[in-house]
Parts: structure tokens; C-alpha cells; sequence
């Protein structure tokens, strides 16, 4: 699977995005599919996930009640929604594919996209 991030780009605090990651090669409806994020000098951490039937989602605290991972099989495609932007949330966003189990931990994916960066101005 080949997964191609995009839509990341400089925004106001308070203001929104939604950022897309696009599969080639092989179809997402089998894989749980996650967007982690990595800010400078920091380590990759879990943002959102999804289990492979949609059917259950998980949020990192600190985004929970403000983004939305969502998929759309028929365009092989994952997107994170994201509201109410803050300074804090300014990382390069990966998306991820995983075939065992949903998890928050990035060992747990196989296949992974090049990132998009999101810069939050305040």
C-alpha cells in the first residue's frame, strides 16, 4: 500500500483544515488506518485512529472534541478533519495503515505516508 498525505498548510489559530491521505496499490476498507504527528524536536504521537469496518474511532485527548477521522472506501481515502486549531497542534501529520489490530502505538502500522506539515500561526 502506498498512502499520499496532503492538504496541510498554514492557518490562523481557530481556524480549520482537513487534511487527506490517499491508497494506492491495495484497498483501505481491510486496514485500521491512524494520523499521528511529530513537532520539532519532539517524538511521533497518536492523533486518531479508525478500525478497519469504521465502526470505532480513537482520539488522543488533546485533540478529542475537535478533530474527526473519517474514510471514504469508495475513493480509497482517510481524512482528518481539524477544528478549532491550535499553536500546539503545528506538526508534520502522518497517516498510517495497519492490518493487526487498532492501536495507538506507530510500531503497530505497516505502511505509512510521507507527512504533511501543519503550521498553526497564534
Amino acid at each position: 500500500v502506498q498512502l499520499q498525505a496532503s492538504g496541510g498548510g498554514l492557518v490562523q489559530a481557530g481556524g480549520s483544515l482537513r487534511l487527506s491521505c490517499a491508497a494506492s496499490g491495495r484497498t483501505l476498507s481491510t486496514f485500521n488506518m491512524g494520523w499521528f504527528r511529530q513537532a520539532p524536536g519532539k517524538e511521533r504521537e497518536f492523533v486518531a485512529a479508525m478500525d478497519w469496518s469504521g465502526g470505532n474511532t480513537y482520539y488522543a485527548d488533546s485533540v478529542k472534541g475537535r478533530f474527526t477521522i473519517s474514510r471514504d472506501n469508495a475513493k480509497n481515502t482517510m481524512y482528518l478533519d481539524m477544528n478549532s486549531l491550535k499553536s500546539m497542534d503545528t506538526a508534520v501529520y502522518y497517516c498510517a495503515a495497519g492490518s493487526i489490530f487498532l492501536t495507538v502505538v506507530p510500531g503497530g502500522y505497516d505502511y505509512w505516508g510521507q507527512g504533511t506539515l501543519v503550521t498553526v500561526s497564534s
